[in-house]
């Protein structure tokens, strides 16, 4: 079953509002920059983190305003060294951040990004995204896309596409992380096939898991529940016109909210997708003024700095992030804040 579709492509482009960034982090092309995340730490620290694939490092900027703070890591396979780090995630003061190539998540905590460990699997080849939450025991449910294909293009023959997303479970006591592997699936018939993944985002509360298929054939975000099923539902490739990429979800206590989805180009078309979050109703559209060609995507939604109601954060063309104030995003879409 697909979201409710606007009338036409017509009706989408009418949709599509523009709004000028708030900052623009120092551009490093050769970092390759893919996927940001950001933390607010204890003592006022407002943290922007960014994985940098070809630099093997996170780059740690000041989320009020883009300045550096500093860089984590290098290359290698020890404890704190990355190989093509590529998705990022915060909960809580704890940073996972996925390696292609070392095929692993890595943990830490923060701020000093002191290593607590990490997670991998005999069948985990090409790890890419990652989304985690806590459930009601206190430990961490954590989903990793993996985009293992023969040669980093194409991808497997459908038949072999059911190990597509891993799901671990983990908690930590004191500094002692311990982890265990649940779960691997992905369909092999039908609509809810997973050709080429990469960025997937939780919604426990509605049973959810939207993972994004970027197969040109595809072009959709298919939506699975936490136990790896197929739901049925998908986001079709009508607001995809290339591949859907970073996801994020603003979310309200009463179990509203919305999902915000890259629909990613090189060009000016280079736009996110706003979705409800119940229905996966299409609202509306955004894009920057100068954001182009974006992976990863992050949304927080408190308040702090000149963002009173929280911000967007897109990676710009491979080599940095941009920031777009969220109050902006919902006064020119008619969005609702959180009661």
């Amino acid at each position: 079953m697909a979201c409710e579709q606007p009338d036409s492509k017509s009706q989408e482009s009418s949709n599509t509002v523009v709004i000028k960034e708030a900052f623009h982090t120092d551009r490093d092309e050769g970092d390759n920059v893919d996927s940001p995340a950001v933390w607010h730490g204890p003592d006022g620290q407002h943290w922007l983190l960014a994985t940098a694939k070809e630099g093997d490092t996170i780059i740690a900027f000041d989320a009020t305003d883009g300045s550096l703070i500093k860089r984590f890591g290098g290359s290698g396979a020890g404890a704190g060294q990355f190989e093509r780090p590529n998705g990022i995630a915060v909960i809580d003061d704890l940073v996972l951040v996925v390696e292609r190539d070392n095929q692993r998540i890595q943990l830490f905590s923060l701020p000093e990004f002191e290593s607590l460990g990490s997670m991998t699997h005999e069948d985990l080849r090409l790890p890419y995204g990652l989304t985690v939450f806590q459930n009601d025991q206190q430990q961490y449910e954590l989903y990793v896309t993996d985009n293992y294909n023969p040669a980093l293009e194409g991808y497997p023959p459908q038949g072999e596409l059911d190990e597509r997303v891993h799901h671990f479970r983990f908690s930590l006591a004191g500094d002692s992380l311990q982890a265990e592997h649940m779960n691997l699936f992905g369909d092999i018939t039908g609509e809810g096939v997973l050709h080429k993944v990469e960025s997937i985002f939780a919604d426990p509360v509605h049973n959810r898991l939207l993972i994004a298929d970027e197969a040109f054939d595809q072009r959709s975000v298919k939506v699975y529940d936490l136990e790896g099923n197929f739901t049925g539902e998908l986001i079709s490739d009508l607001y995809f016109t290339s591949e859907p990429e970073g996801i994020a979800l603003y979310t309200c206590e009463d179990g509203s909210g919305y999902w915000i989805m890259t629909d990613q180009h090189e060009s000016p078309e280079n736009k996110f997708q706003v979705f409800e979050r119940q229905s996966l109703d299409y609202i509306g559209t955004f894009k920057g003024e100068i954001t182009r060609n974006t992976d990863g995507i992050w949304l927080t939604q408190q308040s702090f700095g000149d963002f009173p109601q929280g911000a967007f954060y897109p990676v710009h063309d491979d080599g940095s992030v941009t920031a777009i104030d969220w109050q902006q995003v919902t006064s020119q879409l008619g969005l609702s804040y959180c009661d």
